[in-house]
Order: structure tokens, then sequence, then C-alpha cells
């Protein structure tokens, strides 16, 4: 593929539930292989970003590109449709979505999550996918965990098992909404090294969070949002500095 092409980019995206705009014709790119972090205040936009590019909800208006190419839409006349749902499904396969609650299936073991969608999606070979799923566990730390229910897994082992599910049908990109909120504070770190090392093998990630100091970790750039539009983007320095945006400031000065 094209290496100038952005792994995910939005253009003129809009959004409202019962009136109420969420995304007002954002224009965005995400670049392969760098963490992006999404700040802002609740209620900007943020998550639903995340469920437009995982295909989850569909844009009002505007498309979506991965890697060059519409994602999840085609051209209809002189704009875009979503596609019919059996195309959405190829699509969705190139996106890994891990949740603020796990998602888990409590009646499952954490290999039999991991395995599930490159079987039943993908079609994978039962004997394959195992493999495939032990490589992943030992991947995220829980080698040991494979037997393990989730109910008898921390949060962060829980989170560290979501991650390896998202990646098991190999995605050109990783989705996180708020990937810490749920855990306790000592838990953080084990999920925060998970998402380095991936960073670290060229993972592209696009991570929505609301700790400053957790994007200060992990990200490349960091996105400021609010009331569906970008406010200012930049590194680390810029966005919790002086010359940011006088939003983002007051929005810093409140929550540091």
């Amino acid at each position: 593929m094209p290496a100038e092409h952005p792994v995910i980019s939005l253009a003129g995206a809009k959004k409202a539930y019962a009136g109420k705009e969420v995304l007002k014709d954002l224009t965005i790119d995400f670049q392969r292989g760098r963490v992006s972090v999404i700040l802002g205040p609740s209620g900007g936009g943020k998550t639903t970003v995340l469920r437009a590019i995982s295909l989850l909800t569909s844009l009002d208006e505007g498309h979506i590109t991965m890697n060059g190419e519409l994602h999840g839409y085609e051209r209809a006349g002189h704009g875009y449709r979503t596609l019919p749902e059996r195309k959405l499904a190829r699509h969705r396969r190139g996106v890994g979505m891990v949740f603020q609650q796990f998602n888990l299936f409590p009646h499952l073991t954490a290999l039999e999550n991991v395995t599930l969608a490159p079987v039943r999606v993908a079609r994978m070979r039962a004997s394959q996918a195992e493999q495939l799923g032990r490589e992943l566990l030992d991947r995220v730390g829980l080698a040991d965990k494979a037997g393990s229910h989730p109910a008898q897994l921390s949060g962060g082992q829980q989170q560290r098992v979501a991650i390896a599910r998202a990646l098991a049908l190999r995605p050109d990109v990783l989705l996180f909404d708020e990937p810490t909120s749920a855990l306790d504070p000592e838990r953080v770190s084990e999920v925060l090294e998970v998402m380095t090392e991936l960073a670290a093998g060229g993972m592209s990630m696009i991570v929505v969070s609301h700790d400053v100091g957790f994007a200060r970790k992990v990200a490349d750039d960091i996105v400021f949002m609010d009331s569906g539009t970008v406010i200012d983007r930049g590194v680390a320095d810029h966005i919790c500095g002086t010359d940011a945006h006088p939003r983002v400031r007051d929005f810093m000065r409140k929550v540091l």
C-alpha cells in the first residue's frame, strides 16, 4: 500500500443524535505506526469518532478511508453511502476495538474469547486459532491464564485479554475507548506496558482517554476535541504547554 496514505482518515464527517450535532464537519488523519490519543470533555465527540471508524455507527455525511481506500462507504452520486451489512462485516475486520468495560464473554475462557472471532469470522481452523490465541495471550503476558474465565481475572488481566482478542484478526489499527478508566490505579501500568510494546512494534493505535498523564506516556500526538471538532493537536509538550489553544489550557488547568 502507498506509504503516503494515513491508516485512517475522516473527511467531512457529520453525526447527530436526537438533533444534537456530535461531529461537525470533522476532517482528520491518523498516521500509520503512531499512537494518537484523543482528549477532551465528555460529549465532545471522542467516542463517536471511534464508533465511526469501527463502523459501529454510520456518519450522516462524509466518509472514512483506510490506507487510502473507502472504509465502510461507497460512492453514491456526488456523495457517499454506508455499505450493506455483508460488506461492512468484511471492512470491520481491519479495525480492532478494545472497549472500556472489556466486553469479554463471561462463560468463555480467556483463550476461547480470543479464538472466537478467528474461527467464526475468519473461518480459521480451530487448531490454528488455538495456536494464534496462545501466542497472543503470551504476547500480553497471560500465557498461564488461557483456561481462566473473566471472573477469575483482575481488571488489568481482563483488559489484556480484550487486547489479545482485538489483535486476533490482525487489524490495521487498534482503537481503545478509555482503556484504563475501569481499572484500579495499580492495574493501569499492566495495560500501559502492553500498549507501549504494541507501539514499539509499529501498531497504529487511536486511544480515547480522559487521563492526561496516561496520554503523555503513550501518545505520539494528542488530539483535543470539543463540541464535535478538533480544537488543537500536537505533541504532549504542546498540548500541555502555554502555546496550546486557550480552550485546551482551560481544560488542563481543571484536570491537572
